[in-house]
């Protein structure tokens, strides 16, 4: 099979949707297909990718570390007439999004979305917040999914998040696959060693792009609280963003700034050896779709504090391999979650480290994979029957200027009710 795929994010960017896209081309070309990305161009990216087209795009949009992708019809056009792609993955609903939309009509192909983003929170890259642009970008992406063949949700919560605000095409849960040879092997004292963090000491980590709609200014209060209250521990922090300041800057005001550990960005090994160098991953993002890194932290048998939130909540099994506050805890109450795995005896953590690992493994890129391909197969089953019956030059051409009437149409919707509330 060959499958053409389209995303705003991918690497060298570092986050879940470029992780998702970048493991899901891995693991199907692993098992045979073909995979085509078409992806924006963004500061550091090797020249010489395999089965990538870089489209030429605006970088750092609106103070983000996202790039605005500027589609060119030809080189795009040339890449597709050399690949030929039975069938077409999106994995944003704007942008690149539209471009595959045209493309799934012009070519007569099959098009699959994956709901990866809760776009009406992340308003504040460019609005302050507006609630009329959160309402616009909600309506956006959902009349997006009923413009495709089939949707895919990386959780149960989304895929109920879907149904609930009426979208009609049908929703499949995939969850994005993890290789967890990737994080079981880290060396726990290498990176303590290196940060200056004690053999000894009980650490809370986080992974993570520190953006605010990640909700980490609750999390700083929650660990400043841990802390102040444990006079041996410290805390991790693994990623980059703007709110590293802000992180930095409250921990330090309270005192605590010589036991806070903000090492950047980190992939491969040192990720793993991050991971290992914890003993509790603390989580309390309300944004997620699905919570990679929280599956990420489990490989590595540490158990996870998150809120009871969507993303989280398909993977933290309260008391089991971690614990799972309401979604609306204050943040003493997160200390308290993180304060209890800390009370654990020893037996009591290998056994919340055990679950941890048991649970990771559910979410394998070979079973994912299978599930994604499953989808695929029945997708484009469909396709094919309905296409026999109708496909010729005019009717291409008609399929294109439907595409194009749809999108405006979801543009219309979305705008009407954004302002009328």
């Amino acid at each position: 099979m060959k499958i053409l795929m389209l995303t705003n994010t991918f690497t060298p960017y570092i986050g879940g949707v470029a992780n998702s896209v970048t493991w899901l081309a891995e693991s199907l070309r692993a098992v045979g297909h073909r995979v085509l990305i078409i992806a924006p161009e963004f500061d550091g990216a090797p020249e010489d990718e395999t089965g990538v087209l870089r489209i030429p795009a605006l970088q750092r949009f609106g103070g983000s570390d996202f790039s605005v992708p500027i589609p060119l019809s030809r080189p795009l056009d040339e890449a597709l007439d050399v690949f030929q792609p039975d069938i077409v993955h999106s994995h944003h609903p704007f942008l690149l999004g539209d471009t595959a939309l045209r493309v799934s009509a012009t070519r007569n192909l099959p098009i699959i979305y994956t709901y990866h983003t809760r776009y009406e929170l992340y308003g504040h890259y460019v609005s302050q917040d507006s609630p009329v642009l959160k309402r616009l970008v909600l309506s956006l992406a959902l009349g997006y999914c009923d413009l495709c063949d089939a949707v895919i949700a990386p959780s149960q919560s989304i895929a109920q998040f879907l149904t609930e605000h009426g979208v009609k095409t049908p929703v499949t849960v995939v969850p994005t696959g993890i290789d967890a040879t990737r994080f079981d092997h880290g060396d726990r004292k290498r990176l303590r060693s290196a940060s200056g963090i004690p053999s000894d000491a009980f650490v809370v980590g986080h992974v993570g792009r520190l953006a605010p709609e990640k909700n980490l200014e609750y999390l700083t209060e929650a660990v400043k609280q841990f802390l102040t209250s444990h006079a041996g521990a410290h805390f991790l922090v693994v990623g980059c963003g703007e709110t590293m300041t802000h992180i930095q800057d409250t921990l330090t005001g309270a005192g605590l700034g010589g036991r806070v550990h903000l090492v950047g960005a980190l992939t491969g090994t040192e990720l793993a050896d991050a991971y290992a160098a914890m003993d509790v991953f603390a989580f309390s993002s309300h944004s997620e779709t699905q919570g990679l890194v929280l599956v990420e932290a489990m490989a590595a048998g540490i158990p996870v504090v998150a809120l009871d939130a969507p993303g989280a909540r398909e993977v933290v099994i309260d008391s089991r391999n971690g614990r799972l506050p309401p979604a609306n805890s204050p943040a003493d109450h997160f200390a308290h979650a993180i304060q209890w795995v800390a009370d654990r005896t020893v037996a009591e953590r290998t056994t919340l480290r055990e679950a941890a690992i048991q649970t990771s493994k559910c979410f394998s890129r070979d079973a994912t994979t299978k599930m994604a391909l499953t989808l695929y197969a029945s997708v484009l089953e469909t396709h094919r029957a309905a296409r026999a019956s109708r496909d010729n030059n005019w009717q291409a051409a008609k399929r294109g200027l439907g595409e194009e009437y749809k999108i405006l149409r979801n543009l219309a919707h979305a705008i009407g009710d954004a302002v009328l509330g």
